[in-house]
């Protein structure tokens, strides 16, 4: 077995994190308690914690999001249609960033009903996801 990725990240409450997660982006339910539930997220480990601390909203897309890069295109498509029909928050909506250089990627945000911030990515060169360094661009100015 590949090592998998692990995130835990806040909720208010686990049925609106069930209806986001499992849901609206199909993730695999695994373990639940009235204060946590793990998830599948095509094949990486999801653990949302309930906290009772009021959950504040982003200016922006940084500094905090997280999400998957894609390798097959029409996956990341397929995504996009399901976010679409399942009427998921776009905090961003599908579009291209740095279009005809190496660093070219398809990607979307979308806020889950706690404001945790998700980027779903397809990169046109998969050199991209970690080298061309020689390239400075990383995501976009801050505002």
């Amino acid at each position: 077995m590949a090592n998998l990725f692990h995130l835990a990240f806040p909720v208010s409450n686990i049925p609106d994190t069930k209806r986001f997660y499992v849901d609206g982006l199909g993730c695999q339910p695994g373990r639940e308690s009235p204060s946590a539930l793990i998830m599948n997220f095509q094949g990486h480990q999801l653990v949302a914690h309930v906290t009772r601390q009021e959950l504040p909203t982003q200016d922006s897309i940084y500094p905090r999001h997280f999400g998957l890069v894609f390798d097959i295109e029409a996956d990341w498509e397929a995504l996009v249609k399901q976010a679409t029909v399942k009427n998921l928050n776009f905090y961003q909506d599908p579009k291209r960033r740095f279009e005809g250089t190496l660093l070219e990627h398809r990607t979307f945000f979308l806020s889950d009903p706690f404001h945790n911030l998700l980027e779903f990515k397809y990169y046109c060169h998969p050199s991209a996801i970690f080298g061309e360094s020689r390239h400075a661009q990383v995501g976009e100015a801050i505002a």
